[in-house]
C-alpha cells in the first residue's frame, strides 16, 4: 500500500447494499445501506452479529462512489454501532455534502453530539431485556433535536413498563418521535399494539418491514 492510500480515511465496511428501509420514520423507502463492521454491545436479540467482526476496509471516497451508483437519494448509515468507528462522522458528513438525506442508526452508548445536524439520528435506547440497559448513555438525549428519532426495541411487558417510565420521566415525546418496536419472534406485535393504545402513549409503534418480506434474511 502506498504511503497516499495509507493516509486516506478509510472505515471497515461489512456491506453496502440498496433495500427498502424496514424501520423508522423513513420505512417503506428506497434506501442505500452502509453497514459499518464492530459494535461494543452484545445484545441478547441482535439481527445483526455478523457485523460484529471481519468486514473490508474501504476509501470514504469509494463508498460515497458506490453510494452513488445506486441512483437513491436515502442513505442510512448503520452497524453494528457505527459510531464505535471514529471515522464514521467523516463518512456523514460526506454523505450529506453530496446532496444525499442521511440517517443514522445508532445504540445510544456512544456519544452522538458531534454527528452532523443534518443527519437524521434514530437511537436505541436499550430495555432490560437486552441486557445492555447499563449502557445506555443518559446525555444523548441533550443532542437530539425535533428531526432525530428515539427507538426502544421491546422484549416483554416489564421492557415496555420501563420504557413507559422512561417516556414520561424523560418527556421524551417533547423532543421527538419515540418508536416501539417488539422483538422479532418474542413480543408478539398485537400485544404491544393493545398495551400502547390502553395507556395512550405519545409513540409510534413499528414493525420490522424487511423482515415480515424477507424473513431473518440477513442484510436487508
Amino acid at each position: 500500500m502506498s504511503e497516499d492510500a495509507a493516509q486516506r480515511p478509510r472505515l471497515r465496511i461489512t456491506e453496502i447494499f440498496h433495500s427498502l428501509q424496514g424501520e423508522a420514520r423513513d420505512v417503506g423507502r428506497p434506501t442505500v445501506f452502509v453497514r459499518l463492521t464492530g459494535c461494543p454491545l452484545r445484545c441478547v436479540w441482535c439481527d445483526t452479529e455478523y457485523a460484529f467482526h471481519g468486514g473490508q476496509w474501504r476509501d470514504i471516497d469509494e463508498i460515497v462512489q458506490e453510494v452513488t451508483k445506486y441512483k437513491t437519494r436515502h442513505v442510512c448509515v448503520t452497524g453494528g454501532e457505527p459510531l464505535a468507528q471514529k471515522r464514521c462522522l467523516d463518512l456523514l458528513a460526506r454523505l450529506c455534502d453530496a446532496g444525499y438525506e442521511v440517517s443514522l442508526e445508532t445504540s445510544g452508548a456512544l456519544d452522538v453530539s458531534a454527528v452532523d445536524a443534518r443527519v437524521a439520528k434514530v437511537m436505541d435506547l436499550k430495555a432490560p431485556a437486552s441486557g445492555e440497559a447499563e449502557r445506555n448513555l443518559w446525555s444523548n438525549l441533550d443532542a437530539l433535536t425535533a428531526h432525530d428519532q428515539i427507538k426502544f426495541v421491546l422484549a416483554d411487558r416489564s421492557d415496555y413498563d420501563w420504557a413507559r417510565q422512561v417516556l414520561d420521566e424523560r418527556a421524551l415525546s417533547q423532543r421527538c418521535d419515540v418508536l416501539f418496536s417488539p422483538v422479532y419472534g418474542k413480543l408478539a406485535p398485537r400485544d404491544l399494539a393493545e398495551w400502547i393504545l390502553a395507556d395512550r402513549l405519545p409513540v409510534r409503534m413499528q414493525l420490522q418491514m424487511h423482515k415480515l418480506l424477507w424473513g431473518e434474511e440477513k442484510g436487508r
